[in-house]
């Protein structure tokens, strides 16, 4: 029901940015948490950065003062600034949205993932 998709990837020097954007199929403010997830090889699927509902944002520790997730509503857009970026940043990342779809479930969509690569 949401098409979600992904692009900003790409290979960069630590210490540098990189921004990832991620254009939703339809309204935003239809679809109640987006964000962005993370794999690096061998490692579980982890949380960088979500809107929640009533826009409050989440972060992971690690990158904390280093990315800021934003959103364009009039594009259905949300983006991924990567500042300071470390090779521990290096991963496939993921765009998520969640939609609620009853009053205990929320149905998750996925981007088909585009790939940080950060270079020493």
């Amino acid at each position: 029901q949401v098409q979600l998709v992904e692009s900003g990837g790409g290979l960069v020097q630590a210490g540098g940015s990189l921004r990832l954007s991620c254009a939703a199929s339809r309204s935003i403010f239809t679809i109640n948490a987006m964000g962005w997830y993370r794999q690096a090889p061998g490692k579980q699927r982890e949380l960088v950065a979500m809107f929640r509902s009533g826009g409050i944002t989440n972060y992971a520790d690690s990158v904390k003062g280093r990315f800021t997730i934003s959103r364009d509503n009039a594009k259905n857009t949300i983006y991924l600034h990567m500042n300071s970026l470390k090779v521990e940043d290096t991963a496939v990342y993921y765009c998520n949205a969640k939609v609620v779809a009853s009053v205990t479930t929320e149905y998750d969509y996925w981007g088909q993932g585009t790939q940080v690569t950060v270079s020493s």
